[in-house]
C-alpha cells in the first residue's frame, strides 16, 4: 500500500466520522461565525498549526509557507482571501473577536539558508541590504519583525488582534513573543 493509499483510507474514516457527527462543512456561508483567526505558520511538517493549537475545522484559516514568514506572496493571498470574504458577504469572526497569529518555530529550515542571500532576497522580494532586517536566523526576532510588518498594512482592520508566537519543536510548547493586542491603537 502506498502512502497515498494509506492517506485516502484515513480520509474515508475521517469523512464517516464527520458525517456521523454532523460536522461536515457547508459551502461558504454569508457569515463565518466559527472563524476566529488567521494563522500564518511554517510549512514544516512538525509544526502543523491546527495540531499544535488544537484548531478544529472552521475555527481558523491556516496559511503556511517556508519559515511562516510574511512575504509579498503571502500578502497577495491575504488580499485574495479578503476579497473572497467581500464577495461572499462573509464577516471574519461573525462580528466578534478576530485574531491574526504569526506562528514560527525553533529549528526552522529557513535558518539554514541564512547565508544564501540570493535565494532569500528573491523569496522576500527585497534588496540584499534589507535582508538582515528579516532576522532569518532568530525565530523570536523574526516573529516581531513580521507582526510589525502586518501592523503597517492599512487595509487590515485596526480592531483585529495580532500576536506572535514561537513553537519549540523540542518541548512542544508555544512561547508568546508578541502578546495579543489590536493591530493599531484605537
Amino acid at each position: 500500500m502506498s502512502n497515498l493509499d494509506s492517506m485516502l483510507e484515513r480520509n474515508i474514516d475521517f469523512a464517516a466520522q464527520q458525517s456521523a457527527a454532523g460536522t461536515l462543512m457547508p459551502s461558504l456561508p454569508r457569515a463565518l461565525p466559527n472563524v476566529r483567526a488567521v494563522i500564518i505558520g511554517c510549512a514544516d511538517m512538525r509544526v502543523d498549526p491546527s495540531h499544535v493549537l488544537g484548531i478544529r475545522p472552521g475555527e481558523a484559516v491556516v496559511m503556511r509557507n517556508i519559515g511562516g514568514r510574511i512575504t509579498p506572496g503571502l500578502l497577495e493571498q491575504l488580499g485574495l482571501l479578503g476579497r473572497i470574504g467581500e464577495v461572499a458577504g462573509a464577516i471574519p469572526g461573525g462580528g466578534g473577536e478576530f485574531h491574526m497569529i504569526v506562528l514560527q518555530h525553533t529549528d526552522c529550515g529557513i535558518t539554514r539558508l541564512a547565508n544564501d542571500l540570493a535565494l532569500l532576497t528573491q523569496y522576500f522580494q527585497i534588496q540584499h541590504a534589507e535582508l538582515e532586517s528579516k532576522a532569518v536566523s532568530d525565530p523570536r526576532a523574526a516573529v516581531a519583525v513580521d507582526v510589525a510588518l502586518l501592523r503597517a498594512i492599512p487595509a487590515l482592520p485596526s480592531e483585529w488582534l495580532i500576536s506572535g508566537l514561537v513553537y519549540d519543536v523540542a518541548t512542544g510548547l508555544i512561547e508568546t513573543v508578541v502578546p495579543p493586542s489590536p493591530i493599531r491603537p484605537a
